[in-house]
């Protein structure tokens, strides 16, 4: 799976997949729970970089001392909004607003789309930001889940 990055806004932001063939709809179930489950957990404020204690902390955490004042000082950063996913041909494609998380978000989610591509649904090329002119975009406003 090949990953580019084009123009990147974190607030109007398209992700587009190109799969080798016309997804079936098993296929394009399991890309949507990951998408579901990825965007959850940053609604959640699960990718803010300022607190990643246990991974700050190493390879060895066995009774590693958690700060709990540190992740409730820690600034919010969660998602805001993620449209439905759309695919028109061999492509797929999903408009976002990460909101204030953090990029550790979009690593997140390439090493489980890599690992969904080995296993389960070929994808050719994962582009995060711009567009497709085969693909004309609108402006997102209300089509959130």
């Amino acid at each position: 799976m090949k990953v580019e990055f084009r123009e990147f806004n974190p607030f109007d932001l398209w992700i587009w997949l190109e799969f080798e063939t016309v997804p079936a709809p098993q296929e394009t179930h399991y890309i949507e729970e990951l998408f579901n489950s990825w965007y959850y957990l940053g609604k959640l404020g699960g990718f803010n970089a300022e607190n990643l204690q246990v991974q700050d902390e190493g390879v060895n955490i066995s009774y590693m001392d958690y700060d709990s004042a540190i992740a409730e000082d820690a600034m919010m950063a969660p998602m805001h909004n993620m449209g439905n996913l759309e695919y028109l041909g061999t492509w797929g494609r999903c408009w976002l607003d990460l909101g204030t998380s953090d990029p550790i978000a979009l690593d997140v989610l390439i090493n489980a789309l890599i690992q969904l591509n080995r296993e389960y649904v070929t994808i050719q090329r994962l582009i995060v930001g711009g567009v497709n002119e085969d693909w004309p975009t609108v402006k997102q406003n209300d089509s959130f889940i």
